[in-house]
């Protein structure tokens, strides 16, 4: 999300993981296209759609979105530190990034409603003020963020009978929050450059694995049997498994990724990744069609998969062709401009 620089200057396992994020993205948005136009239908969970749900809500529901709200808040520092070595304000400069995505965001509401662009708009001016903060700083309020975080949903969970406190934990719980512990973390990672430095980090990142991944297991059993029972605190399960997930998810796709030949591999997905902003807006239009094409009264689990699989090959199709001829999306070309204005022009490409 950081256009303004060189193909040289990216950092590729970004736009790979940005890409990959789409993917699972995708999973969860395609079964809201179709609310778009019509009444709300409820898909038969019977079978394997059953088994098909209750893996997405374990691997993918919450999961990718805090992907790419980590991808978000490394893309933030990146952006600003940029701009501040150019002789630009940094914090007034993305303040202005954040105002446009705003602005676009309210226009992609009004196609989808369950457009995230404006909330991450709105979120992202939390960043701001952490701009001049100090990594050891950064990493206590990101600790303390996460701690609250989860003790909170534990007593939704646990607890929900807590009278007017019920509300707070409900609001300390909800996605919001984990949207900014995830800008927080990504905004830490570029800060610190971790992300440059994964294989000086095996020791650590090691460790977060050993740690985070008998975490996976546990919730991923926890969310089985709480979506085969029924579980009113269903939400508030994933959303518990959901940082420690995320946490793993990215270690495991930043090492793999140090992989020259793989990243190679994957360069395809790199360029969905680096016209991200165009094709999550693409994502809806280009569901809407394929939905309206196939005919379906009714979203099943098993057509949110293959639906989400034909829209990813086009959007790779359509994404390696654009850069043949371009040197950034149509949309990302926009932004820019609201960004910088017509002196963006000047920046360097």
């Amino acid at each position: 999300m950081n256009p303004s620089i060189t193909q040289k200057e990216r950092i590729i396992s970004l736009d790979i993981i940005r890409g990959i994020a789409l993917f699972g993205i995708l999973l969860i948005n395609v079964g809201a296209f179709k609310i778009l136009t019509d009444d709300v239908v409820i898909p038969d969970y019977n079978g394997i759609n059953e088994i098909v749900a209750i893996l997405i809500d374990i691997l993918v529901e919450k999961k990718f979105f805090s992907i790419f709200s980590f991808l978000f808040g490394a893309g933030f520092y990146i952006f600003a530190s940029r701009a501040e070595s150019r002789g630009d304000r940094p914090r007034w400069r993305f303040s202005r990034r954040l105002l446009a995505l705003l602005l676009i965001g309210i226009i992609h509401f009004l196609f989808f409603w369950g457009s995230i662009l404006a909330v991450y708009a709105v979120i992202g001016f939390l960043l701001i003020p952490f701009y001049r903060a100090k990594v050891s700083t950064i990493s206590k309020w990101l600790g303390g963020l996460i701690a609250v975080h989860i003790i909170s949903l534990l007593l939704v969970i646990f607890a929900p009978n807590m009278g007017m406190f019920s509300k707070v934990f409900t609001f300390l719980g909800n996605d919001s929050i984990t949207i900014f512990i995830m800008f927080l973390s990504g905004f830490l990672a570029a800060k610190a450059n971790w992300i440059r430095k994964i294989s000086d980090l095996s020791t650590q990142i090691r460790l977060l694995q050993i740690v985070t991944f008998p975490l996976f297991i546990g919730f991923s059993i926890w969310i089985w049997f709480a979506s085969q029972g029924h579980n009113q605190h269903i939400q508030e399960i994933i959303a518990l498994g959901t940082i420690p997930t995320t946490y793993l998810y990215l270690s495991s796709l930043f090492v793999i990724l140090e992989n020259k030949r793989i990243a190679k591999l994957l360069q395809p997905i790199a360029q969905v990744g680096q016209m991200a902003f165009t094709n999550y807006w693409a994502q809806s239009f280009i569901g809407l069609a394929i939905i309206s094409i196939m005919d379906l009264e009714v979203v099943s689990p098993i057509n949110i998969v293959i639906i989400s699989i034909i829209i990813f090959a086009i959007q790779i199709i359509y994404s390696v062709i654009w850069f043949k001829f371009f040197k950034m999306g149509p949309l990302e070309k926009v932004w820019r401009f609201m960004t910088y204005g017509r002196n963006g022009a000047s920046i360097r490409k």
